[in-house]
């Protein structure tokens, strides 16, 4: 969330970053709103001021005997005037913050403009699409041949959007979540958190999910939120903490699962595991020094790539344009994965520096070495990938003309020696 006098110092810079999103200039309606509330808390301030004044010369006409109740009558209105000045500074200042929270990020200065996905900027590519000797099957297609993905059973017990997995697949989707996990703690010392997968208004206001993107959102009836992804437990994990510079970087990982409502959703990927309203995360998140978040924050998209090399999955990544990026994020990579039977790349993790925009939200800060103030954090995070996504481009790329599905060599010892899944057994 912005600070007000930032934008009161930068307000072509933050109209700027509002244009180059597709949005309209901001500045000039919250100024307004902002020199009003400063206007009625500064004369809530100078009655304040005259009371006090007033409540002097009281006592000193109490103490020479005279008739004070003019005086009296004087502070009465003053105070009413007073408590109705100040009431209207906090409505007022409510109100800013509520249409503060609603700003999305300032884009990094090297994020390249544009309105939709078509400007975003492939940056690499790794490994070369299988040239398959049969028509390649769509993941549901395979799934659902094996006998070991059913979408119908999953909408007879909770709707669209859901998949039952058993078997081998189910054991797939387990040993895919633990290689992640393996390798982002043992090699690129990230630590393990199993954090809760519900969340309070504040912790999803921390992160930005709220109050903005509520509609995506599940909500229990006690007012609890299901997490859309694991970035928003770890992240607040520093929300209200100072931390020691030396804490800095700070890096988590969890696998949890995943809520999201597909509000926008209506007609995409309605088959298959692509879009569900439950599904699998590997999460990676990370604290930085302001100094050395962008240096962060390729290390972390090495470390989502790095999972997708292992598995031998082909894939790209590119850097998302200003109308594509998320609300929260300075700068963002996709890295998308080649689908044989779609025959085109799809989105399998996203990467974003949120700059201090989050630890704003969150009041998260450091104190550097030797000095007397603090200073925000900033805050990334990624995915590690999505196990349901990386399953499906499994199933995709390691298929064979006979309907069955090679296993990687990296995931052979999570899937007990299995070389090969094939079709269950009735």
């Amino acid at each position: 969330m912005f600070d007000i006098k930032w934008i009161r110092e930068n307000s072509a810079v933050f109209d700027g970053a509002l244009k180059r999103r597709g949005g309209s200039l901001r500045s000039a309606e919250l100024l307004a709103l902002d020199e009003t509330r400063r206007k009625a808390l500064t004369r809530a301030q100078e009655t304040q001021a005259k009371r006090n004044k007033l409540a002097r010369e009281i006592g000193a006409g109490k103490a020479k005997g005279e008739n004070v109740d003019a005086l009296l009558a004087e502070v009465a209105h003053d105070k009413a005037n007073e408590a109705a000045l100040q009431a209207e500074a906090e409505r007022l200042q409510a109100d800013l913050d509520a249409r503060l929270a609603l700003m999305p990020n300032v884009p990094a200065a090297d994020v390249p403009d544009g309105g939709d996905a078509s400007y975003n900027q492939e940056i690499r590519r790794l490994g070369t699409p299988p040239k398959l000797a049969f028509k390649a099957r769509e993941h549901f297609d395979l799934g659902e041949s094996l006998g070991l993905m059913d979408f119908e059973r999953a909408a007879k017990i909770s709707g669209a959007r859901f998949v039952v997995l058993k078997g081998a697949l189910a054991r797939l989707e387990r040993a895919l979540a633990s290689f992640m996990l393996d390798l982002h703690t043992a090699e690129f010392g990230y630590t393990e958190v199993n954090p809760p997968a519900l969340v309070n208004d504040a912790a999803a206001f921390g992160t930005g999910q709220l109050p903005k993107f509520g509609s995506d959102l599940f909500r229990t009836e006690s007012g609890l939120w299901l997490i859309p992804t694991a970035e928003v437990p770890l992240t607040n994990l520093v929300a209200g903490e100072i931390l020691d510079e030396a804490q800095l970087p700070t890096r988590l990982t969890a696998m949890t699962w995943c809520f999201r409502s597909e509000a926008g959703a209506a007609g995409k990927d309605t088959r298959g595991m692509l879009r569900q309203h439950q599904f699998t995360k590997v999460e990676l998140v990370s604290i930085a020094h302001p100094d050395a978040s962008a240096a962060e924050h390729e290390r972390m998209t090495g470390c989502a790539e790095e999972v997708l090399k292992r598995l031998g999955l082909p894939f790209r990544t590119v850097v998302l344009c200003t109308g594509d990026m998320g609300f929260a994020a300075q700068k963002t990579y996709d890295i998308e994965v080649w689908l044989p039977g779609q025959g085109r790349y799809r989105e399998i993790s996203s990467c974003s520096n949120c700059g201090d925009f989050q630890a704003r939200r969150m009041k998260a800060r450091f104190r550097p070495k030797g000095e007397k103030g603090t200073r925000f954090v900033h805050t990334l995070n990624g995915s590690g990938i999505a196990v349901g996504r990386a399953l499906v481009a499994v199933l995709e790329n390691c298929q064979q003309a006979d309907g069955s599905v090679r296993i990687p060599d990296v995931l052979k010892p999570y899937m007990g020696g299995l070389d090969v899944i094939r079709p269950a057994k009735a």
